[in-house]
């Protein structure tokens, strides 16, 4: 019998230094998705790791991405994904026809303590749910 299964979402986040905000938006929906959509992050420029507050205030609510590191924006990312979401990298991201794009405002957490990473980190969230809402109705 064939597989007449559709494959999964892919989403890909992307901000300047895939170090901060897309690293805690990817952490969140693998997170929340459990290996039901397939979850990608990248930078237009991207630092040289993640950013250890970040990665602080993700393991407070029981995500670990210590294990991430950045990843520079490739056009094949971009083609394999069904949504991409930007986070403040302007036009560095290739747009293809057909795939869903959305631009969450988010403050940077590069140079931020913790407590301005947390409230980035619980707006993350929030916009990730409803994505994950949207992307597997039921």
């Amino acid at each position: 019998m064939p597989d007449t299964a559709p494959s999964k979402p892919s989403v890909l986040f992307v901000c300047v230094h895939n170090a901060g905000r897309s690293q805690m938006a990817a952490g969140w929906l693998t997170h929340l998705a459990a290996d039901r959509i397939e979850v990608r992050s990248a930078g237009s420029a991207p630092a040289d790791q993640v950013n250890p507050v970040a990665v602080e205030a993700m393991r407070e609510v029981g995500v670990d991405i210590t294990a991430e590191q950045p990843k520079v924006l490739t056009v094949d990312a971009v083609e394999a994904s069904d949504v991409v979401i930007t986070m403040g990298c302007g036009d560095a991201c290739p747009i293809f026809p057909g795939k869903r794009y959305e631009d969450w405002k988010l403050d940077d957490p590069a140079g931020r303590g913790i407590d301005a990473v947390r409230a980035i980190r619980d707006d993350i969230r929030l916009r990730v749910e409803k994505l994950l809402s949207e992307l597997l109705p039921g």
